[in-house]
């Protein structure tokens, strides 16, 4: 009998869990779509020169990504420390790649 009031406890804050985890994909998700709608309310209005739009919109895209990574790749759970080593190698790679081209096709 007291195995079963145990399991029940369990599948209760497992549900618990997962609830929370849903909220919080959530909110991602509709913060996200408020960034994508912005930016696009942003390129449509032409309200600001290229000087302000471009690195506006790159912020955007980052934050973007963070949530995608931090989120929905769930990177923030506990034992995902080589895959976000590896994703977050990947991003710095391709920001020297393109760093490395910046330079080169200036010079």
């Amino acid at each position: 009998m007291s195995e079963n009031t145990n399991t029940e406890k369990v599948d209760t804050f497992q549900k618990q869990q997962n609830k929370e985890e849903m909220k919080k994909q959530m909110i991602s998700f509709g913060l996200m779509i408020v960034l994508t709608l912005t930016s696009f309310g942003l390129v449509a209005s032409g309200s600001l020169s290229k000087l302000y739009a471009i690195p506006f919109l790159l912020i955007m895209a980052v934050v973007q990504v963070a949530f995608q990574f931090y989120y929905f790749m769930h990177l923030k759970d506990k034992g995902h420390g080589m895959p976000a080593t590896l994703i977050y190698g990947g991003v710095w790679a391709a920001l020297l790649t393109l760093a490395g081209l910046g330079v080169i096709s200036w010079w």
